[in-house]
């Protein structure tokens, strides 16, 4: 795709988000979790939709697969993932597999928006720092709402978007992949949960964990083109033009135009 044009339709965007996820140099950036507050933010996100032993969980966007791992062996639930990628879902297969947690984590290639698993058989979705890249978030929330049993919870942590938006040199292409440039603002996350009949239960704010991550990659990144600036290059990675976004980013997020927020609804009895 041409780093100049923004993406075409919605079928594009996807494919591009997707496969920039599935890039080594998004894992040599950021390593196994792929989202601001890794691992322990997922812990509270699933301690807040209130996950037991035997409840079976969809992970919508898993990516390699991490989330799916640390819910089925922290809260010992059964989880399906699903992401667009064949091969990222491969990956993560592998991984499973060689983590000795192929009978209790199962993926699947699929788009959130055609989730492909049955009607509300399922007790929580989660979803991380992807929802905001969906191009119809409107029928993604309405496949949350149809997978999950009466009942049910979803749980998101997401980029949030002042209400002002961004600023012009963040919403192109270059904000898809870093997975802000369709951001909202909470409250019109919370619109889109409720307009898919699902009410919110809680909300925390957690802009410090997209100001972390900001720096970890640019800290990340500068380690490595002084210690290993082949792999950069191998990885294909443009030093000065990644600096260049991540510091309109940390500028963005610094003076309250970007936010982290965690959610949780509920599906109606």
């Amino acid at each position: 795709m041409n780093p100049g044009k923004k993406p075409a339709d919605s079928t594009e965007i996807k494919n591009c988000c997707a496969a920039a996820y599935g890039n080594d140099a998004v894992a040599l950036l950021l390593g196994e979790s792929y989202h601001p507050g890794g691992q322990t933010l997922t812990e509270r996100l699933a301690d807040a939709l209130d996950l037991r032993a035997g409840q079976q969980v969809v992970d919508v966007a898993a990516g390699p697969g991490a989330t799916a791992r640390l819910l089925a062996t922290r809260y010992e639930v059964q989880v399906d993932g699903v992401e667009l990628k064949e091969t990222t879902v491969a990956t993560a297969q592998e991984t499973t597999a060689s983590a000795g947690l192929a009978q209790t984590v199962r993926f699947h290639t699929g788009d959130a928006e055609r989730i492909p698993l049955p009607d509300a058989e399922f007790d929580a979705v989660v979803c991380e720092c992807a929802f905001c890249t969906f191009p119809d978030k409107t029928t993604a929330a309405a496949e949350f709402a149809r997978v999950l049993r009466p009942g049910g919870r979803v749980g998101i942590t997401d980029i949030t978007v002042h209400a002002r938006g961004l600023p012009a040199e963040l919403s192109g292409l270059a904000g898809w992949v870093a997975c802000i440039a369709d951001a909202r603002p909470l409250d019109d996350y919370l619109a889109i949960l409720e307009a898919a009949g699902l009410r919110t239960s809680h909300t925390q704010h957690h802009d410090e964990v997209l100001r972390s991550m900001i720096d970890m990659i640019e800290a990340r990144l500068k380690v490595l083109r002084m210690a290993t600036p082949d792999r950069l290059t191998a990885a294909g990675i443009d030093v000065d033009a990644v600096l260049t976004y991540t510091r309109l980013a940390a500028d963005a997020a610094a003076n309250g135009t970007l936010g982290y927020a965690l959610i949780t609804a509920e599906k109606p009895r």
